[in-house]
């Protein structure tokens, strides 16, 4: 809508990133109201850590607080096309199946909610139409400037690989896309249980895919960068900046001592939104490193439950996820908090220099 007024896609980032925040610092107060009249409240597990017990009764499904600015703030900076229509549309998906999830853990009073293998058949079935879409959709354009200036053309089921350039991931790719947007999915799932640390990590991981879609959307910065230029990707940089925003209103009211959660209505949704910006903008192996607190918490729990079903019982961490094995060392939950936090950012660095180091290896 404003796309058409501010064309430079730098100010539209900014005000994305504003309005957001804006928006989800108006609404918030309203949906904290409703939730709280509605008593739809947090179960939390008698088994879990004693100290969140004290966490039962706040109110969940606060994710409509980050998804509503997202969702509006997209439409209002965003020039639509098949890019931001994906990311957007999986971004619903993932967040309809929280809300199903979160509906079912309060009304039914089930404190795991849906089943695994329902949220997993939906995941599934939004990474499977992403993947056909990226794929099939007609007049995608990708590119890739070689080491001697050489312009080389590129299929959509390509991958950028840190440093050494891209990877055409033939029949491989659907699959491989179907694991991008169900991993990124459940891994922010699981990193949401501390107060605030979903929420933070999802801005420090957004932070370079604002660098990522705006610098392969540029025809000039990609071929000086030697990164994969697609056309109209840029667009995701004012997305990523929305997430941004919105999760910074969120995390107003999500800070310790929280007064809302977000809910699998919004982790799920975040992880989803995450998924398809880096399925569009080809930089997929790069959300395992800058979302690298996502990672690893998903990994705990692999290998936790891997470790337990092996030795019958034997556990490697005190509790996984991991942020809870550290609550359980005697670490203070915001302590973790800030800590994971700090490890988000220099992840998010590393990213960072990775991307920019294709410079030096075009150079070269």
């Amino acid at each position: 809508m404003f796309s058409s007024i501010f064309e430079p896609l730098s100010i539209r980032i900014i005000f994305s990133i504003v309005t957001s925040f804006l928006l989800s610092m108006i609404i918030a107060p309203r949906v904290i109201f409703n939730l709280k009249s509605r008593q739809i409240g947090q179960n939390v597990r008698e088994e879990g850590i004693k100290e969140h017990l004290k966490k039962s009764g706040i109110p969940t499904m606060g994710g409509g607080i980050i998804l509503i600015p997202l969702m509006i703030t997209t439409i209002l900076w965003c020039k639509l096309n098949p890019f931001v229509v994906i990311a957007l549309l999986v971004t619903a998906i993932m967040g309809l199946i929280g809300f199903f999830d979160d509906i079912t853990k309060v009304v039914r009073a089930r404190s795991l909610g849906l089943t695994a293998r329902q949220k997993l058949f939906g995941q599934i079935l939004a990474g499977f139409g992403a993947a056909l879409a990226i794929k099939y959709y007609p007049g995608l354009r990708f590119e890739l400037t070689m080491p001697g200036k050489e312009i080389l053309e590129l299929t959509p089921t390509c991958t950028q690989l840190p440093v050494f350039g891209a990877l055409d991931l033939g029949w491989l790719y659907i699959p491989f896309a179907i694991a991008v947007i169900v991993g990124a999915t459940n891994a922010v799932n699981l990193t949401d249980g501390l107060d605030g640390l979903a929420a933070g990590t999802v801005v420090v991981a957004a932070t370079p895919f604002m660098v990522f879609s705006y610098v392969c959307g540029h025809i000039i910065f990609a071929r000086h960068i030697g990164v994969v230029y697609i056309a109209g990707v840029g667009e995701l940089a004012v997305m990523s900046a929305a997430i941004g925003g919105g999760c910074l209103g969120f995390l107003w009211h999500n800070a310790h001592p929280a007064s809302v959660f977000m809910g699998d209505t919004g982790s799920l949704a975040l992880g989803g939104a995450l998924g398809a910006i880096a399925l569009c903008s080809k930089t997929e192996f790069y959300l395992a490193i800058v979302g690298g607190i996502f990672v690893i918490e998903a990994l705990s729990v692999i290998l936790q439950v891997s470790y337990f079903k092996m030795t019958k019982g034997k556990r490697i961490f005190k509790m996984s996820p991991i942020h809870h094995h550290f609550e359980l060392c005697g670490w203070a939950e915001e302590k973790v908090v800030i800590r994971f936090w700090m490890v988000g950012i220099m992840m998010a660095l590393v990213g960072l220099t990775l991307f920019a180091s294709r410079l030096v290896a075009t150079a070269a």
